[in-house]
Parts: C-alpha cells; sequence; structure tokens
C-alpha cells in the first residue's frame, strides 16, 4: 500500500508550509530517512525525510506551493507495487498533482524546458519565494530578468539557480538607463490617481503580523524603563576583549539568564487559568532579516559563561541570516531580548512574544553628564525598556528584576 507523505506540523502556531524545492523525482528509488523535500515555514527552512523506503510514484503539489498541515504532499509506492499506477491514480483527482509530476517525471531535465511565465515588466510586483530572492542575492541575479516556472509565475530557487548559471556563461547585459519622466508645466486637474504597488506577504511577514497582533489583543501588556549607568559594563568589555570577543548584546544574555533563575515569575507564561513556570531559562534573541525577524533561541543560558554565550549567538546569528536555523535552534524561548542600540535608538516599546511574559528592549549606549559620587562627570548610560505581561507578573516585581539585570550586567553575580 503507498504511504502518504504529509506537510509535518512543527509547533502549535504552524497551519501550512510552503514546498521550496524537491530532491527526488517520479520512478526513483528512495530510502526511508533520505531528504526528499524542503519546506519553508514562519520560522525556518526544514528537510522532510521519506518516512518508509520504496519508489516515489508521485508529487501531490508543485514546488512553491502552501500546503495546509497533515495533507498529503507526495506517494510513495512500496517495494514490489506499481509505482506509475499510483501515479495515474493520484493524477486524476489532483491537478496539482500532474502539475508536479509533468515538471519532474523523466529525471528534472524537463525543469529547464518546463513552461515558464514571461519576465515581469519592470517595476511590476512578482510571487518570488524567500529563499529564491536570498539565492538571487548571493548569486547576483537580477529578479526582474528571471522567468518565474512556479504556480502563477512564482520564481523559485531553481530558476534563481538556473539564471546564474547562465549569467556565469555569458556576459551580463548592461543594465538600461534610467529615463526620467519631464516634469509637468503645470498641475493638471486630469493627472491620473498615484499608483499603489501591492506587495505579497511572505509566510515570515504573515506569520509576523498574526502574532504582534494577538501578542497586543490576549495580554496585557505595561512596559518600565530604565535610564542604567553602564560604566562598570564598558569597563569590563575593554578589559575581557583582549581574552575573548563578545558583544553587550552577549553580555545582556548573561545577567538576564542569571536575573530569571532570581526572580521566576518573569520566566513563566499566563495560559489555563495558571501562571506556568519553566524550569529551563531559554534566552530568545531577535535577529533582524531581510523582511522580518527571527528569534533563535539560546538553551540553558544560565549554565552558560559568558564566552560561551558569545560563541552561540554568534553562532545563531550567522545562521539566521544565512536561512540555515533549525526548528530547534528557535523552539522553547521563554523571554526575549531585542536591541536597536545599532540603530541609534535611544528607547521604544518592545511587543511581546506570543506565550512569553517578559521582553527586553535595548537601547543605545551613549556618554553623558551623570551624577556620581557626588560629582558631575562623563558616564556611560543606556536605556532598557522593559515590556511585561500584567496577568502574570505586577509593575514592583518586574522593576525588581530589571534592576537585577542592571546590577549583574555591570557588576556580575553576587
Amino acid at each position: 500500500m503507498a504511504v502518504e507523505v504529509t506537510m509535518p506540523k512543527f509547533g502549535l502556531t504552524m497551519h501550512e508550509g510552503t514546498i521550496q524545492r524537491f530532491f527526488k523525482h517520479p520512478g526513483e528509488t528512495v530510502a526511508a530517512g533520505e531528504p526528499l523535500y524542503e519546506v519553508e515555514t514562519e520560522k525556518v527552512l526544514y528537510v522532510v525525510e521519506a518516512p518508509a523506503a520504496g519508489t516515489l510514484a508521485a508529487w501531490l503539489y508543485a514546488e512553491g506551493a502552501v500546503v495546509a498541515c497533515g495533507l498529503a504532499v507526495a506517494l510513495i509506492a512500496a517495494p514490489g507495487e506499481d509505482a506509475a499506477a499510483i501515479a495515474a491514480t493520484a493524477g486524476n483527482g489532483a491537478p496539482a498533482a500532474r502539475s508536479a509530476q509533468g515538471s519532474l517525471a523523466n529525471g528534472g531535465a524537463e525543469r529547464s524546458a518546463a513552461p515558464a511565465a514571461e519576465p515581469a515588466p519592470a517595476g511590476a510586483r512578482r510571487a518570488i519565494t524567500p529563499i529564491a530572492r536570498k539565492r538571487a542575492a548571493e548569486l547576483g541575479v537580477n529578479l526582474d530578468s528571471v522567468a518565474g516556472s512556479g504556480p502563477g509565475g512564482r520564481v523559485t530557487r531553481e530558476d534563481v539557480e538556473r539564471a546564474g548559471a547562465a549569467k556565469g556563461a555569458e556576459p551580463p547585459a548592461a543594465p538600461a538607463p534610467t529615463i526620467l519622466p519631464a516634469a509637468p508645466a503645470a498641475p493638471s486637474a486630469s493627472a491620473g490617481k498615484p499608483t499603489v504597488r501591492t506587495m505579497p506577504l511572505t509566510a515570515m511577514r504573515r506569520t509576523i503580523a498574526q502574532r504582534m497582533h494577538a501578542s497586543l489583543r490576549d495580554s496585557a501588556q505595561l512596559t518600565i524603563t530604565t535610564e542604567a549607568d553602564v560604566s562598570a559594563a564598558v569597563e569590563l568589555r575593554e578589559r575581557l576583549k583582549p581574552q575573548f570577543d563578545f558583544t553587550y548584546t552577549d553580555l545582556l544574555i548573561h545577567a538576564v539568564a542569571r536575573a530569571l533563575t532570581r526572580h521566576p515569575r518573569m520566566n513563566a507564561r499566563f495560559g489555563d487559568g495558571a501562571i506556568l513556570l519553566n524550569d529551563e531559562v531559554n534566552v530568545g534573541l531577535a535577529v533582524a532579516l531581510d523582511d522580518g525577524l527571527i528569534v533563535p533561541v539560546i538553551a540553558g543560558a544560565n549554565r552558560m559563561t559568558l564566552r560561551e554565550i558569545a560563541a552561540r549567538t554568534n553562532e545563531l546569528g550567522e545562521r539566521a541570516r544565512a536561512g540555515k536555523l533549525t526548528l530547534e535552534d528557535v523552539s522553547g524561548g521563554a523571554f526575549t531580548i531585542t536591541n536597536l542600540g545599532n540603530y541609534g535608538i535611544d528607547a521604544f516599546t518592545p511587543i511581546l512574544n506570543v506565550g512569553e511574559t517578559g521582553i527586553l528592549g535595548v537601547g543605545r549606549i551613549v556618554e553623558k553628564p551623570a551624577v556620581w559620587r557626588g560629582e558631575i562627570t562623563r558616564r556611560s548610560m543606556m536605556t532598557l525598556s522593559l515590556t511585561f505581561d500584567h496577568r502574570a507578573i505586577d509593575g514592583a516585581p518586574s522593576a525588581a528584576f530589571l534592576r537585577t539585570v542592571v546590577e549583574i550586567f555591570n557588576y556580575g553575580e553576587r
């Protein structure tokens, strides 16, 4: 009996996934546990493995298709079964199956021969998968010149890689000169309305919108701020830099993790009619991407040294920007840190991640006059903004937590 390969569900928030590329073609033999296809979720790219050995009979969707969790994506014929008969049966009931099978049936040669949409006019909005945009940036491919072979002319990674190969074989065409329209002599009442471009939501952008709205709707958020004197932390970093490289964010993760052990109510979530305390101290770090952000998690941060935290955050940051995070890398967070200091921001109001009780917004470090030991002197100051869920914790214990973070950030555990 043929085995169905379904769209997996990675976590409670996942409802659908986008098929990015296939690793096998119909008619090929597959082994159990062998990579079968790549799926994009709102958080990560994930490789789905074959659940059983046999022959790949058919794909039920094309690359670029968005498939709900639990639906069958492919059929694997068991040893001894007629894969072609299974494929024919699947194709009779699924137009998407016939489309996908037609593009893969003979070992992949017809991928390049498959009918592709005409390149879109300059300035037009097009459906482009996130991984295709990433590969285009890596290969230096102009997406305006790439014909999409996905559903509705959607540009996939395969399209970009083919264009990149062609670009390597032929000299790139010179860019067309930019011709600006002449300014009208005088305002005209008959002038057309301004053109509004539509930017389709990526899976990540759509999920961010949904989760941020749900966070504000379903929790009682309050933000408190403090301007902290962090001169001691600045001196500490200057002293330790010759030994190993770390950032102020690493130092804050170190401080927050230890403060959470002293203030367990901040390391909790409100739900199921109770306050649920977490046993593990897992600190998430918001990382900005081209079209959104992702929050990799430093698990067990309270048990890690500053050097270990620095190495882990550097690794996770590089993998996040390269699109190589795994599901485990972004799961289990209970508290988040988001830093906009590098963008020149002094203070802001961060929004809680759904299911978490606290998030710390970090501003830039600025030298300014301050009273220190009875004298006005130059000090390094930084604004910290703590947003918390007032259903799970009140203002006074939240303020105490923030004070502990500042103390540990400056002077370590005492």
